[in-house]
């Protein structure tokens, strides 16, 4: 049974930090293509970033780069989400994605990722 379980979220000020972690079970995890998605009240789902099974490419939303760093740990079947610098714009429900044989321009597409955490709220306050 495949698992994505994140966690980390939480109430913070903007200017503040987060990391979010998503634990992943049931699949080979350096096989997969990892992500974040976010998706706010009344908005569409968007992929924050992304990140191959090797980590040699790392796509990342305008609005993120910068700010936030995709990581993850093969050893560990862990994938991050380093957030910095945190606005009121980053309020959101935020989700981790597996994906096989993910091709280079579909990283940021939520059609190419077959497995879904269940996801972490995070706020930022003004």
């Amino acid at each position: 049974q495949v698992q994505l379980v994140e966690s980390g979220g939480g109430l913070v000020q903007a200017g503040g930090s987060l990391r979010l972690s998503c634990a992943v079970s049931g699949v080979t995890f350096s096989s997969y293509t990892m992500a974040w998605f976010r998706q706010a009240p009344g908005k569409e789902r968007e992929c924050v970033a992304a990140i191959t099974g090797t980590g040699d490419s790392t796509p990342y939303a305008d609005s993120v780069k910068g700010r936030f760093t995709i990581s993850r740990d093969n050893a560990k079947n862990t994938l991050y989400l380093q957030m910095n610098s945190l606005n009121p714009e980053a309020t959101a429900v935020y989700y981790c994605a597996a994906g096989l044989l993910v091709v280079a321009r579909a990283l940021i597409r939520s059609p190419s990722y077959k497995y879904w955490g269940q996801g972490t709220q995070v706020t930022v306050s003004s």
